[in-house]
């Protein structure tokens, strides 16, 4: 008991160990503890079972019950029965926990948050490893394949993590293994009793051997080998346009999270499904501005060599928002209701742009002043309903133009700084900016140049190209969406030497007539915005006006693609969200196929279904019952096969011999089948040993059926003296069915093995006879025994497997050769 005591222990460390991987997901060390926890309560509940001499079954049952405790202690639901004892609303808790998991899988990149559902999932698979690892290794002292449980840890980082998995968290994990299987060596080793050496010197037994030392530096080179080669193969990288959707269809990946700053990846889920059919309400907006310009909701501002990344937002809390600079530019304030659906669903809140107050929203909620977004690392945007007040800034081409360049040391341009030379770049912006005196001309001019007139259209169905590098490969082919043209102006821009941003939000959508607009996946947007000194950012949407549903130009930004007599003119009078009557559909009745649609933000298809959960639990029950309920009709149908008809044994016909009583003038005798009797003999004793077994009643192989029999009605059934009768007859039945030459025939066996069934059943308690009718003892230790010789016999079979190899090995072959 002691050697198991510590075997569980060690093989609970080597699961936590097994999970130093994880490591490299969350952002801090919350899941560790609360794993801690979760697993120190399920080997403790294993150690106890195993004191109390509970079979194995029965001590995973209670570990999974361990584990059902720590999680109701760690993640409760509220109706908890003195704080750690689950309620059906618990586990409804636990069900809704599961589908946050889902969702915030879709919505976190690594290094991900402590979420309420990461870290219930988390710990979840840790305890339920925990819980295979000890039955393994304890239970069926099978350690090696503990390994396999512990690798699908390890499996978890190697999938979601976008770069490399470090290499330290696997060490740690691999050493928790090798010391799992070296303690079960060791007390392998121990029960063999002392070692000692040829001399007769008494060996420790840690003391290494030559053996020994041989599987030590074999698993060492193994684990430097797991973690060195990987380390070797080149990682494979992606460009701008990988970022924004690649080349090809429009068809992203879909999968969010794709970077290192721990939140969404707003490329990737903008363009996860651009060619879905379905359209999904997002956002529902009510403002009494009456042109509002888009709804955003985040910012791509750091420049990778993969391209353009969202930044970690940090801020104020949003109850309390800054109050808007004066920057020469007429500024209006209005308000704005906005609901958000179950279907979009991100640690991000869609806001209009310089919200100076807000309500509805708890502390969970913060303000980024510099990149201008709401933003929680606890909470996400699903299902809420909040109101702000928002400052609307009207700029004019002339007020624009007077803004001057911005210092070199400016903390603006030091966070937005020129992209890396690239000389086809280089050399188009040299060419467009050439002449132009100020910030804005020069934007302008950039803006300008993705026009029809130079070839530039909106397609869902990009091109490849051939240069290697995909801002070449786009300003070439001309053919993109909007990501592409957002991207591709901010590098333009950059290049140009004013800081400039990718924006996301949503165009504006259908409009209801009262200020409340519908915004849809077919109004997921990016657009570009740029820096000018004493201003701010202001927007820009270069993206062909008739690709965009509900798409909004103005006075600092026309729509260059419009016939010029219909482009809006500048002046002091014209207001942020005017909108020019050629600019494209600008509602509900455009053209459908071209737009940038499709754009679920949680890669999932955007219905309002009740939740699937529940049916999900109801099959996982089913399973578990069906599953549950496989021993008792192994049980009844082994019992049914033994039982055959209820009647003596069959008799045979033979000619008579002399003597014999006559029949209808010929000597006939009637004999009783031998072989019949003998084997209702066998099949009623061995139901009868199965039926002690169930009754947890002691069976010894080694007595004759007649000592048992003997023994049984001395112990167990003294007070019944028709069940005393009846297990005398079946012993004797047994007996000569082995040992004599004429099997004992005509005796009612089945009705004598129902007796004493009835009289050991009567003689058990209550629990006793449930187990035996749901999970009989009989059948488990059936299986039992037949896995551990099925298993023998597959590691014989393979022993002579690699013996037979070992008869071609180049050493032996070659060995042989040279001795002749």
């Amino acid at each position: 008991m002691i050697a198991h005591r510590n075997l569980g222990f060690v093989a609970a460390a080597a699961t936590l160990l097994a999970a130093a991987p994880l490591s490299a997901i969350f952002e801090r060390w919350t899941w560790l503890i609360q794993a801690t926890i979760a697993v120190a309560v399920v080997a403790a509940v294993a150690a106890l079972a195993r004191l109390a001499r509970v079979p194995l079954w029965g001590q995973a049952l209670g570990m999974l019950a361990g584990l059902t405790l720590a999680l109701t202690w760690l993640f409760p639901g509220g109706t908890e029965l003195l704080g750690i004892v689950p309620t059906p609303s618990t586990f409804t808790h636990f069900g809704e926990l599961l589908d946050g998991s889902l969702e915030d899988m879709r919505s976190y990149g690594v290094k991900v948050p402590d979420t309420d559902p990461l870290l219930f999932v988390t710990v979840l698979g840790i305890g339920g490893v925990a819980v295979v690892v000890d039955v393994l290794t304890v239970g069926l002292r099978r350690p090696a394949l503990a390994g396999l449980p512990m690798l699908a840890i390890y499996s978890v980082p190697v999938a979601v993590y976008v770069d490399s998995v470090p290499a330290v968290p696997f060490v740690v994990g691999a050493a928790g293994f090798l010391w799992l299987l070296v303690t079960d060596n060791v007390d392998r080793v121990r029960r063999f009793g002392r070692r000692f050496t040829g001399d007769g010197r008494d060996v420790d037994v840690w003391e290494a051997s030559p053996l020994a030392a041989a599987g030590r530096r074999l698993a060492a080179v193994g684990v430097a080998l797991a973690v060195v080669l990987p380390l070797a193969v080149p990682g494979m990288t992606g460009g701008l346009l990988d970022t924004l959707g690649g080349s090809g269809n429009g068809n992203g990946n879909g999968r969010s999270g794709q970077g290192g700053t721990g939140r969404i990846d707003l490329f990737a889920a903008l363009s996860g499904q651009l060619n879905q059919s379905e359209v999904a309400d997002l956002v529902k907006v009510t403002t009494n501005e009456p042109r509002p310009f888009y709804l955003r909701f985040g910012v791509a501002d750091k420049l990778t060599p993969s391209g353009f990344r969202e930044g970690t937002p940090t801020g104020r809390p949003v109850d309390d928002l800054p109050a808007p600079s004066a920057r020469g530019v007429e500024q209006r304030t209005y308000q704005a209701t906005v609901e958000v659906t179950k279907t979009l669903n991100m640690p991000l809140l869609p806001v209009y742009t310089e919200p100076v107050r807000s309500e509805g929203l708890n502390g969970n909620w913060a303000y980024d002043p510099s990149l201008q977004v709401v933003f929680s690392h606890r909470d996400n945007s699903r299902d809420k309903r909040y109101s702000f007040e928002y400052v609307r800034s009207a700029y004019t081409p002339a007020a624009l133009r007077r803004s001057s360049p911005l210092p070199a040391d400016h903390a603006v341009r030091r966070l937005h700084p020129a992209p890396p030379p690239v000389p086809e770049v280089e050399e188009l912006v040299s060419t467009l900016v050439r002449g132009k005196d100020t910030e804005y001309d020069k934007v302008r001019a950039i803006y300008d140049h993705f026009s029809a007139d130079n070839g530039f259209t909106y397609s869902l169905s990009t091109k490849g190209g051939t240069s290697g590098r995909e801002i070449v490969d786009f300003l070439d082919n001309k053919v993109g969406f909007c990501q592409q043209y957002a991207a591709a102006m901010t590098w333009l821009v950059r290049a140009a030497g004013v800081p400039a941003r990718v924006a996301f939000g949503f165009a504006n959508g259908s409009n209801s007539g009262d200020g409340t607009y519908t915004l849809t996946n077919r109004n997921l947007h990016a657009w570009t915005e740029v820096y000018f000194n004493e201003v701010g950012w202001v927007p820009f949407d270069p993206t062909p006006a008739y690709g965009v549903q509900g798409s909004t130009r103005s006075a600092w930004a026309p729509d260059i693609d419009a016939p010029e007599a219909e482009t809006p003119t500048a002046g002091p009078t014209s207001a942020p969200g005017d909108v020019d009557p050629s600019a494209g559909p600008a509602g509900p009745d455009g053209p459908e196929e071209d737009f940038d649609s499709g754009l679920a933000l949680d890669g999932t298809a955007p219905t309002d279904q009740a939740p699937v959960w529940p049916w999900y639990a109801a099959a996982a029950v089913l399973a578990l019952l069906a599953l549950l309920a496989l021993p008792a009709l192994r049980r009844t149908a082994l019992r049914r096969r033994r039982s055959g008809p209820a009647r003596p044994a069959a008799a045979a016909v033979r000619p008579g011999a002399a003597g014999d009583a006559p029949t209808d003038g010929r000597r006939m005798v009637v004999v009783a089948d031998a072989e019949r009797a003998r084997a209702d003999a066998h099949a009623a004793w061995d139901e009868l040993l199965d039926t002690l077994v169930d009754y947890r009643v002691r069976v010894d192989r080694t007595e004759t059926p007649r000592a048992t029999a003997d023994r049984l009605s001395r112990e167990a059934l003294t007070a019944d003296a028709g069940a005393t009768t009846a297990v005398r007859l079946l012993g004797r039945a047994e007996e000569r069915a082995r040992y004599a030459r004429d099997p004992l025939t005509g005796e009612q066996l089945l009705p004598a093995l129902r007796t004493v069934r009835a009289a050991l059943a009567a003689q058990t308690d209550r629990r006793t006879r449930l187990v035996a009718a749901v999970l009989p003892p009989s059948v488990l230790l059936r299986w039992r025994t037949g896995t551990a010789e099925a298993s023998s016999r597959l590691v014989a079979a393979g022993g002579r497997a690699r013996h037979r190899l070992l008869r071609w090995s180049p050493r032996r072959l070659l060995a042989g050769r040279m001795a002749r």
